[in-house]
């Protein structure tokens, strides 16, 4: 009786090839999911900013404790803040992280371009206190958020 051994299982041989294959599709799959995570990121941030402006600009439509509200943005926050002064650390600020990759890159209010900024709106009115953009960067992406005149806020 004969015994083919070779026949029984698999080889070093096979393994190694289908360990290469699946390594060649994790290289050429992986760029994608991180791709699309970071503009996944991107869109969050900008929704997380959207929605902080429209959240200040509505309490102080609403006289929340008789007082106006506005948005402090930093690199990596977004701060509601009640008044119309900012103040870093006070307890009813509203604490909004960016997620990295994403950062705000600058903030352009009121004609001054910066690194960070501030705006509030106007109780009743909502008018906000200055108009300008913000600019939100991630590796591949940049995006425009523009504030206007009535409060409104768009992106490009």
């Amino acid at each position: 009786m004969i015994h083919f051994f070779y026949q029984k299982g698999i080889t070093i041989l096979e393994i190694l090839i289908v360990i290469a294959v699946i390594g060649l599709l994790v290289l050429i799959v992986s760029p994608r999911f991180s791709d699309i995570r970071e503009n996944q990121v991107l869109k969050n941030t900008i929704e997380d900013i959207t929605s902080s402006v429209h959240t200040a600009k509505s309490q102080s439509l609403a006289s929340v404790d008789s007082s106006e509200y506005g948005v402090h943005f930093k690199s990596n926050q977004i701060i509601i803040f009640k008044g119309k002064i900012f103040s870093e650390g006070v307890g009813s600020n509203v604490l909004i992280d960016v997620v990295s990759p994403a950062s705000i890159l600058n903030v352009t209010l009121g004609g001054v371009s910066s690194s960070s900024g501030n705006l509030y709106f106007e109780r009743l009115s909502g008018a906000p206190s200055k108009t300008g953009t913000v600019t939100i960067s991630t590796v591949s992406y940049t995006k425009i958020i523009t504030i206007s005149a009535t409060g409104n806020v768009s992106v490009n």
